[in-house]
Order: C-alpha cells, then sequence, then structure tokens
C-alpha cells in the first residue's frame, strides 16, 4: 500500500465520512510517513497530523508515552486523537492534534540569541520533567506489553485495534510502558541496547552494549578513529555507577521535534524509540542535539538548558563516556545513514567532518 492510500485508509478509520480537502507531507524521518491533513466533516474543517509506518507497535508505543508525558507533566504535547491498523499486517497508523507553530528544524537558526537561550532553557525542563515523571527498574527499549493488561483481569489480546484500545482509553497508559524483554533490534533500540539486561546492577554491561552498537554502525569515514574510540569506551565502563536510577531516555530530544508560537515552544513532537538509562546518558545526547546540532558556539545554549534542567530537579552526573556516547549514538540513523546535522543540513563529507569535529572534541574531554 502506497503512503497515499495508507493515509486515506487511516482517515477512514479515524474519521468516517470525513473528506480529505488537502495534504501536506512533513519531510522528516524516515521509519514513518507523516502528513498534516485538512479535513471537512459534519463539524466543519479542521487540520490533523497523521503518521502512518509498518513498525505499528512503535506507534503505540508513541501514542502511549506522549499521552503519558502529557498526564504526568505540563510538556506542551499534541494530543492523540485516534490510532489503529488500517490493514491487517500492512502497518498502522496514528492521529494527533495539529498544533499552530514554527517548525524549529527551520526557525532555530534564524532566532536571536535570547529567543535561542529561552528554547535551550524549556527543553532543559523537558527532559528534567520526564526524568522525573518515568522511572523504570531496568535498562533498555521501552515499548508496550504483549498482550497488554489493560487493568480489568483480562488481555486485550484481540488484535491490533484491541491493544490501540488499550492504549487511548487509559487515563494515563503510562503504567503500560516498561523495558522490553523482547526487543528485536528496531530503531535506536538494536541489538546492542537489549540482550537480556536484568536490574541496575548491570549498567556498565548495558552501556557498553550500547557503545557498541553505535561503534558498528558508524561508516568507513570513521574507521581511522573507531580503535581509540573503542578503547575510550572501555577504559570508561570501569568507573561508571553499578546502580545508577533508570530514567526515561527520549530518544531524539531536540529543536527540529518541537514546535515554537509567540517566543515559546508550543509542543514537543516526536516521542518515538524511548529507552530506560541513566538520566546522565539522555542529558549528554539532548545537550548535543540541543546546543552543538545547529550553531558554532553552543556554550550559551548549553548553560541555558542546564538552567531549565535544574529549575525541576538536580542536575545528574554526566561522565566524559557518556558525551563520548551521545556523539556516537547521533552519528547514524536507525536505516545506518549518516545523520545531518545544521540547518541548512549539511551531507555527505560534511556532515562526516562535523560528527568527527565532535568526536574528536569528546574524546580530548
Amino acid at each position: 500500500m502506497s503512503d497515499g492510500d495508507a493515509v486515506a485508509a487511516a482517515v477512514d478509520r479515524a474519521f468516517p465520512g470525513a473528506t480529505i480537502r488537502d495534504r501536506d507531507p512533513v519531510e522528516t524521518g524516515n521509519r514513518k510517513r507523516t502528513v498534516v491533513v485538512g479535513l471537512e466533516d459534519d463539524d466543519g474543517t479542521r487540520s490533523v497530523v497523521v503518521q502512518v509506518a509498518p513498525d505499528e507497535r512503535g506507534l503505540r508505543t508513541e501514542a502511549a508515552l506522549g499521552r503519558a508525558v502529557g498526564a504526568r507533566t505540563d510538556v506542551p504535547v499534541p494530543a492523540v486523537l485516534a490510532g489503529g491498523t488500517y490493514d491487517p499486517g500492512d502497518g498502522g497508523f496514528l492521529v494527533t492534534e495539529h498544533v499552530s507553530g514554527d517548525d524549529l528544524h527551520e526557525r532555530f537558526v534564524r532566532l536571536d540569541d535570547a529567543e535561542r537561550e529561552r528554547v535551550a532553557r524549556s527543553l532543559g525542563r523537558v527532559l528534567a520533567q520526564v526524568h522525573e515523571a518515568f522511572e523504570f527498574d531496568e535498562f533498555g527499549p521501552v515499548g508496550l506489553d504483549e498482550p497488554l493488561d489493560v487493568g480489568d483481569g483480562s488481555d486485550a489480546d484481540g488484535g491490533g485495534d484491541d491493544r490501540w484500545t488499550a492504549v487511548l482509553e487509559a487515563t494515563d497508559p503510562g503504567s503500560l510502558l516498561r523495558v522490553r524483554a523482547d526487543a528485536t533490534g528496531d530503531g535506536a533500540a538494536d541489538a546492542g541496547d537489549a540482550a537480556g539486561v536484568v536490574g541496575n546492577e548491570r549498567w556498565p554491561a548495558w552501556f557498553g552494549r550500547h557503545a557498541d552498537a553505535g561503534l558498528r554502525a558508524l561508516p568507513d569515514g570513521f574507521d581511522d578513529l573507531r580503535p581509540r574510540l573503542r578503547e575510550a569506551v572501555e577504559a570508561a565502563r570501569a568507573g561508571l555507577p553499578a546502580t545508577p536510577e533508570a530514567r526515561l531516555y527520549p530518544w531524539d530530544l531536540r529543536p527540529g521535534n518541537a514546535l515554537v508560537a509567540d517566543g515559546r515552544v508550543s509542543a514537543v513532537l516526536d516521542w518515538g524509540e524511548p529507552l530506560a538509562a541513566a538520566p546522565g546518558l539522555s542529558l549528554a545526547k539532548a545537550e548535543h542535539l540541543v546546543c552543538d546540532w545547529y550553531i558554532e558556539d553552543g556554550a550559551p545554549l548549553r548553560r541555558a538548558f542546564r538552567a531549565g534542567y535544574r529549575s525541576e530537579r538536580p542536575l545528574p552526573s554526566v561522565p566524559d563516556a557518556y558525551r563520548l556516547v551521545a556523539v556516537i549514538r547521533s552519528a547514524v540513523d536507525g536505516d545506518g545513514a549518516v545523520t545531518r546535522p545544521r540547518y541548512p543540513e549539511l551531507t555527505g563529507e560534511d556532515a562526516v567532518a562535523f560528527h568527527r569535529d565532535r568526536l574528536l572534541a569528546a574524546l580530548d574531554g
């Protein structure tokens, strides 16, 4: 089924009788397709955001986490309107409200210094709030139980839409989220992130696998750095805490996944592929994506980001190894392609050079 047919099928399932007036594809991401859809029905006209993807389970996790963030924090998240499977075995869909605001992926570099620092401070608060709101007993990919326990003594195991019902009808579906023992290797939650981790006493081992998965994903342009990177990670593991707290690790918290309106962050988007990890690791990655990804001098943004975090909870420990692995795991996407920093985006050798510079800076402390 084509993306266009999938969007039409999703709208038909979510809003029977509605007419699609227009579609505006959002050209971000490569694992799901996102389209802003204008609808007309008996209630008038409105816009919604439709996401379709072959990984229906991943969309349900994103819906559950987004709704739980909205219930447990004051982070602005789009309301989840509908979700389900549009054709058995052919993927799923997620529909959310369309929030007004400018895409910060394009806008961030054009903001003045004070506005950028305000955004960084807001995103620091976001990370601190989700750290405070979501704690786990293990490390690894966060997802939904299968079949889902819907809380009434029975299991919602009758099919995809039954499991969506458990996610969509709960006031706070966060209780359905836990570290997945059956993680397979999709996206951020790859084989290096799973592999039978049980309990916080295994943090150094899990961190080592997480780092190794990123090192193995680096393409040929990083071959000369790989031995030094691997040596630095191995040397650092012995000094890591054995039993840090396991908090939510939103995989892609960055300006490109936020909207701004009237000088304030109006929505934080994309709660897909979450992990549970020591909070310092997710702070290191978010700092990299917020403070270093778009502009040359990230020091003012880093101060603002940390000030925002500290306004909600104390800063966690961030060993140098966390900063190094944060850069490693940001350099390549889930499909093995080198990621594109800055805006306008760097590509090809320029993108590789950016990541190499950040890796060398992290190695040198």
